[in-house]
């Protein structure tokens, strides 16, 4: 009899709930579960506990028969049992006479071993439904929410899915450095990093070194002796900008494959997206369909419909001209004047409500970043890059990619042109020593939870989210 201590042989009982639930070969088995209460209801003679161990979304009820004796003698217990107190319960799986679950377990009070007491006069998070802008202030207590448990859990799938799509093909995962003298895109945004014994930026390492905006450079270098890698990690970027988009510390996956063409480019960047959607839908369907009911209406249609059809393909010249026939005349947020502009958030999300999920590919050279290869024929008397923007709903770009500059003097010359930092020498070796046609994308962590989710502020998708103004925790 467990009564009402810890047992110490756990393997021969323990389970978690997601084991439990939807599995009938534990009914009429006594097992030990461990868990948070998310609701408790104490009537005359019956307490029920609604217990939940994080492993899936829905929860394991637990019967507790009550007489007025057993209430006397636990009156402290009882009084405990309150919303967030962490259980350890030993009781019977039984099969559940409600519709709706088809386990419960039976137990009785003196197996109930209370791990964690609450103090509900200052314990946040009450029954009744937050908004995200006041859950946030407790990223520290959020997955224990409805939304954070999902969230937490989708990640976590995405995560697997991302590594099972790159291995089961043979890629190799490598580690790219955080700390970097380079600034990849070139676009200044980083944050530079100062050893807190010296005043100097320089003084550490002898030169100005900065958080990775992305792990690409490097990575490249890896494919060029490996064929086909990926880097998956955080990336660091110093924008003064507190949209619902943007994160100063966020994931990135960047896979880097060599002896591919563009089309073989745009192809494995869908259906890693695509690979990444059917495991959450195939192994978070309860997560999924808390999302389709209470987050976003119809996301559960939307994320089959993305993963049984082809996305769209038009190049940027295309998706220019119908931008400035269309969108200038029905919506004109920000009107498009001339082929050559950099499309923003709202022509993005324009397109993709006209077209669906979407490729955008062929961008001006003038407005893409130097390592991207450049088209031999012109367009409007511009040249253009093999790059590519995967386009979705509700967010616009969720993935970027680009052929990578394979000619020495062609990249020479653009790194001029661009002002691209002198520190990459070494980037260029890789053009002089046995250089061979490569391309590759990054792929938004985030932006791809926010997309399966239906969240539509990327601070809500990440546990500790830092941004301008916020780093607190």
């Amino acid at each position: 009899m467990f009564k009402n201590s810890i047992k110490t042989n756990l393997i021969n009982y323990y389970m978690n709930i997601k084991q439990i639930l939807n599995n009938e070969q534990y009914i009429n088995k006594e097992l030990i579960v461990n868990g948070w209460i998310t609701t408790e209801r104490k009537q005359k003679n019956i307490l029920f506990i609604s217990l939940n161990d994080g492993s899936c979304f829905n929860n394991l009820q637990i019967v507790i028969d009550m007489n007025d004796d057993i209430k006397n003698k636990y009156n402290d217990l009882i009084a405990k049992i309150t919303r967030g107190v962490s259980l350890q319960i030993f009781g019977k799986i039984i099969k559940s006479p409600n519709k709706g679950q088809l386990v419960e377990m039976s137990a009785n009070i003196d197996n109930v071993v209370l791990l964690g007491e609450v103090d509900v006069n200052t314990y946040p998070l009450s029954k009744m439904k937050h908004p995200p802008e006041f859950i946030r202030q407790f990223p520290h207590l959020r997955v224990r929410t409805n939304l954070g448990g999902v969230v937490a859990r989708i990640r976590n799938t995405c995560s697997k899915a991302t590594h099972d799509f790159f291995q089961n093909r043979g890629f190799l995962y490598v580690h790219t450095p955080l700390m970097t003298a380079n600034d990849c895109e070139g676009a200044g945004e980083t944050f530079q990093i100062i050893p807190t014994n010296t005043k100097k930026f320089d003084e550490f390492f002898g030169t100005n070194v900065n958080l990775t905006v992305s792990g690409q450079l490097h990575g490249e270098s890896y494919a060029v002796g490996l064929t086909n890698i990926y880097t998956f990690g955080p990336t660091f970027r110093a924008e003064k900008s507190n949209t619902s988009r943007h994160l100063a510390e966020f994931w990135m996956i960047e896979p880097e494959m060599c002896f591919i063409n563009f089309e073989d480019l745009m192809d494995i960047s869908e259906k890693h997206l695509q690979y990444c959607i059917k495991s959450v839908l195939e192994n978070n369907k309860d997560d999924i369909d808390f999302i389709n009911k209470h987050v976003s209406k119809g996301r559960y249609d939307m994320l089959v419909n993305m993963c049984e059809n082809k996305f769209k393909r038009i190049s940027y010249s295309e998706a220019i001209n119908v931008l400035m026939q269309d969108y200038n005349t029905n919506c004109g947020y920000s009107k498009v004047e001339e082929w050559g502009i950099d499309l923003n958030s709202e022509h993005e999300k324009y397109l993709v409500k006209k077209y669906g999920p979407l490729i955008a590919y062929n961008y001006p050279k003038k407005i893409k970043s130097f390592y991207m290869k450049t088209n031999e024929d012109y367009e409007n008397n511009q040249q253009t890059v093999q790059s590519m923007d995967m386009l979705v709903p509700d967010i616009g770009e969720i993935i970027g990619g680009s052929m990578r500059e394979t000619n020495l003097s062609k990249l020479e010359t653009i790194m001029t042109e661009k002002g691209v930092s002198k520190e990459l020498d070494w980037y260029l070796d890789l053009r002089r020593y046995g250089s061979v046609e490569h391309g590759g994308y990054g792929l938004g962590f985030e932006r791809l939870i926010m997309l399966i989710t239906g969240v539509n502020n990327i601070k809500d998708t990440i546990p500790y989210p830092r941004y301008y103004g916020k780093c607190s925790f």
